[in-house]
């Protein structure tokens, strides 16, 4: 059985907003970092802004290769962070924990693909206002591993 675009649609907007809202909580739970978190936090909420967009306008023939074809993988990752967003507002985990656990994330499924997407030749006009719109929100892993780095958080 195939997943409907509306289907991966609605489970990469949650996604993408899963993991603001986990950023979100990093922020408040890690001062040092606040800004980091609140900058990967404002951006996913801009990936799924650009979707939640994107949807409602049925002229919009989206590019093949945008979101993962993958739902239960989706759904999967969606319910890991939201299992994640609980069980840190009981027990916060270290701050190596949180930059481990996001990163791990970021080159998950559905995230992963997003970039990969990205760095793809572009296919129509909507990719290419999707890319460019998203150019300073490039690769999360990696400014994730070059913060961890630079902050002394990484081996």
């Amino acid at each position: 059985m195939t997943a409907s675009l509306d289907q991966l649609l609605d489970a990469s907007i949650q996604l993408e907003l899963n993991l603001a809202k986990l950023y979100t909580l990093f922020n408040d739970l890690f001062e040092e970092d606040e800004e980091f978190w609140w900058q990967l936090s404002m951006e996913e909420r801009g990936h799924a802004a650009l979707l939640q967009q994107e949807k409602k306008d049925p002229s919009v023939v989206f590019p093949e290769n945008l979101l993962a074809k993958d739902l239960l993988a989706l759904n999967e990752s969606n319910g890991r962070i939201t299992a994640l967003v609980t069980q840190f507002r009981q027990n916060p985990p270290t701050r190596r924990e949180a930059f481990d656990i996001a990163l791990e994330l970021e080159l998950s499924a559905g995230e992963s693909h997003y970039q990969e997407f990205l760095d793809s030749p572009s296919e129509s006009a909507t990719a290419n206002i999707f890319k460019q719109l998203n150019q300073e929100d490039r690769d999360h892993a990696e400014r994730i591993r070059s913060y961890m780095t630079e902050s002394g958080i990484r081996n």
